[in-house]
């Protein structure tokens, strides 16, 4: 049901999981632990679910939030848990208070955890290509030095995520990402298809929280694509025209600082 991150695992007053699709009570294209409100699951299912992450990270279910995700590079600092219907629309959280869960939901795009143990503030971020691209992990990082953390103690760990091999992209959206910088010409591959490449969006995140100078970075090197057992996967649903897919869920909260 759960994933950790070694680096994660060792930081003092921090719980976590990058959780699988398995666990659940959901069924069909969402079996079985979907945490998607925005799917087409049955609501107390997919509530069930989150309640059930909430369990396994020692937080009441209500302390458990999610934000209405828009691949944007808008950061909320969470000072008080809300209800799933006044969620914001922002692409990561923080937060310094204790057993508030911060969940990011995913289906190929990067999840990615924060945690400055000594400063007791943490941070989750849903990083897409557009969101990585568009400043999502920078702006996390200076939300929580806004709150007394220090980027050279952040330990940032890295989920399941589509991997290159996996993620094949046209000319359009390589140009996008050169136009930004030519260096980064260098995440892209060859593809079988002529005017295509591959995309490594796991080696641009890790690229811009080192530039960032995030003090430790961990990567479970895990694809939702390849592996439908444990990963829902967006792409996967598209190539199958199935009508809708399930979310995963990852978490991170503050157990026992202070």
């Amino acid at each position: 049901m759960k994933l950790d991150s070694p680096l994660l695992a060792r930081t003092a007053g921090v719980g976590h999981g990058f959780f699988t699709r398995e666990g659940g009570v959901s069924a069909g294209l969402y079996a079985t632990l979907n945490g998607g409100l925005g799917s087409g699951d049955d609501p107390e299912a997919v509530m069930e679910n989150r309640a059930r992450v909430a369990f396994v990270l020692g937080v009441p279910p209500a302390h458990l939030i999610t934000a209405y995700q828009v691949h944007s590079a808008d950061v909320a600092v969470v000072e008080t848990p809300w209800t799933p219907d006044d969620r914001p629309r922002v692409d990561a959280m923080v937060t310094a208070r204790p057993r508030i869960a911060l969940a990011v939901l995913t289906a190929d795009c990067g999840p990615v955890l924060f945690a400055d143990a000594e400063a007791g503030v943490i941070g989750a971020a849903h990083a897409g290509w557009k969101g990585a691209l568009g400043g999502v992990l920078e702006a996390t990082l200076a939300a929580m030095e806004s709150l007394g953390a220090r980027r050279e103690r952040i330990a940032a760990a890295l989920g399941p995520m589509i991997r290159q091999p996996r993620y094949e992209v046209g000319a359009e959206f390589v140009a996008r990402f050169t136009a930004a910088d030519p260096d980064y010409a260098g995440f892209f591959g060859p593809a079988e298809r002529p005017g295509h490449a591959r995309f490594d969006l796991a080696g641009f995140i890790r690229a811009r929280l080192m530039a960032a100078g995030v003090g430790d970075i961990d990567d479970l090197g895990l694809c939702t694509y390849a592996d439908e057992e444990r990963f829902f996967s967006y792409r996967r649903s598209v190539h199958r025209q199935e009508p809708d897919y399930g979310r995963l869920i990852s978490a991170i909260a503050l157990s026992n600082h202070g």
